[in-house]
């Protein structure tokens, strides 16, 4: 696989204006929910938050408009990370959503991956059910898509599969499982306690270390020809680079 050029490994004033509002302005509308509105109005929230995912989206097309092809690879991806979480719907936390997210940021960038995340997580629920969960679960797939996207623009995450997948694992473990395990508190006590989550992390382990070991074994057999695949549909229409 082609390694990226180290002059372009500089993080953009996009990019930081993105970072901003994900890690600022979608949790503050998370905890407005929750505090303002009793997380009660979950789908507003939801919405607002695909809506905050579209504007840093939007920063990478800031010199020129976007193509219509460039918007359906994301929305495909989207489609299949979907697809892939209601095909393995029998298996608890046993989905492919974060290795499609971070195969989407490693490819597109950290916007678009933030992007894929979130869109997947609120589609999919229509089908798994929506409810005070759904913004956790899109801001947590969202922000793993970010981080990687990000992660592989410094040159810190590569393409290969090891990378990838311990990448993946960590991040699913720690990052998922550390932000989601929060919300599952929240959305019974908005006040936080150290037993209440201590309880919530020792008994959402199992599902959380099930949820990492599928991103790993996922990453392991797509990341290579869906990367591939995605580097050559990018050369041949000269589509977004991260």
């Amino acid at each position: 696989m082609r390694r990226q050029p180290l002059t372009d490994r500089r993080l953009t004033r996009r990019t930081l204006l993105a970072a901003a509002l994900i890690l600022v302005v979608i949790p503050a509308t998370m905890l407005l929910g929750i505090f303002a509105l009793n997380d009660r109005k979950y789908l507003f929230v939801s919405l607002l938050i695909v809506l905050y995912t579209m504007i840093p989206f939007a920063l990478v097309f800031e010199r020129r408009k976007p193509q219509a092809r460039e918007l359906i690879v994301i929305a495909v991806l989207a489609a299949i990370a979907v697809a892939g979480r209601a095909a393995f719907f029998m298996l608890p936390e046993f989905k492919p959503v974060v290795a499609i997210v971070i195969i989407a940021g490693v490819c597109f960038g950290g916007e678009a991956g933030f992007l894929v995340g979130a869109a997947s997580g609120f589609v999919s629920n229509f089908f798994f059910g929506q409810g005070p969960w759904t913004p956790w679960q899109m801001f947590c797939f969202g922000i793993i898509g970010f981080i990687a996207g990000v992660l592989y623009k410094k040159g810190w995450l590569k393409r290969s599969r090891i990378s990838l997948c311990v990448f993946g694992g960590l991040s699913t473990l720690v990052v998922y499982g550390g932000i989601i395990n929060i919300g599952s508190v929240m959305m019974f006590d908005p006040v936080l306690t150290k037993e209440a989550l201590l309880a919530s992390y020792a008994s959402g382990f199992w599902f959380d270390s099930v949820h990492a070991v599928a991103t790993v074994l996922f990453l392991f057999f797509l990341s290579r020809p869906m990367i591939e695949k995605l580097d050559r549909t990018k050369v041949k229409y000269g589509l977004i680079e991260p």
